[in-house]
Formats: structure tokens, C-alpha cells, sequence
């Protein structure tokens, strides 16, 4: 089963910065990841996409971050990052990690982190 990790989190005041990544692994696994992505969740609300990557390096933003959110990736690593710049007070979430991973199998498998947390103090 692989798994995707993320880490980076945590409070910032508004306008700071802060840098997210997730990385994907299985033991005992070959895997291949197709897109990979972050969304993130606030309380009460729906999960909405961040940004989104495909394995070819084309990238999609959600309307609220484009221009301060950054969405790259490493296919030998099998990592994506998000680095987030000017944050605002509603970029407050839970973000969560996602890659649609591809099984020895050949079957096409949507594959979610644990969430961290990001903070954006007014």
C-alpha cells in the first residue's frame, strides 16, 4: 500500500510563507504516480483543489492562490511540494496530499496523506 506523507504545516502571520511537501512510499511496492496534487479543507466547508500537477510538470491552481502558491514535483523522488507565499488569513485549512498512484497491476489508484495543518494569523 503506498503512502503519502506530508510535512510542513504550521502558523504563520499573514504575508509570511510557508513550504509543504509529501512523499510517497510502499514497502515491499513498485509504483508509479501519475498527477499529484494538494487540496486543503476549512472547517465547515468543502475540500477544494489547491494545485494540481501532472507527471509531466503542467500545472493547475485554484483561483484563490494563483500567484502566491507555487506546485512542483520530483518523479525520482516521488515528492511534490507546495511552496505558499503571501498567505492570507483564509488560506487557513487542513491541506491534504494527493497522487493517483498506478499499481504493478496497472490500475489507476487515488491515494490521500493524513493532512497537516496550516495557521495564517490577521
Amino acid at each position: 500500500q503506498v503512502q503519502l506523507a506530508e510535512s510542513g504545516g504550521g502558523l504563520v502571520q499573514a504575508g509570511g510563507s510557508l513550504r509543504l511537501s509529501c512523499a510517497a512510499s510502499a514497502s515491499g511496492t513498485m509504483f508509479a504516480i501519475s498527477a499529484m496534487g494538494w487540496y486543503r479543507q476549512a472547517p465547515g466547508k468543502q475540500r477544494e483543489l489547491v494545485a494540481h500537477i501532472t507527471s509531466g510538470g503542467s500545472t493547475n491552481y485554484g483561483d484563490s492562490v494563483k500567484g502566491r502558491f507555487t506546485i512542483s514535483r520530483d518523479n525520482a523522488k516521488k515528492t511534490v511540494t507546495l511552496q505558499m507565499n503571501s498567505l492570507k488569513p483564509e488560506d487557513t485549512a487542513v491541506y491534504y496530499c494527493n497522487a493517483d498512484i498506478i499499481t504493478q497491476s496497472w490500475s489507476l489508484i487515488s491515494s490521500w496523506g493524513q493532512g497537516t495543518q496550516v495557521t495564517v494569523s490577521s
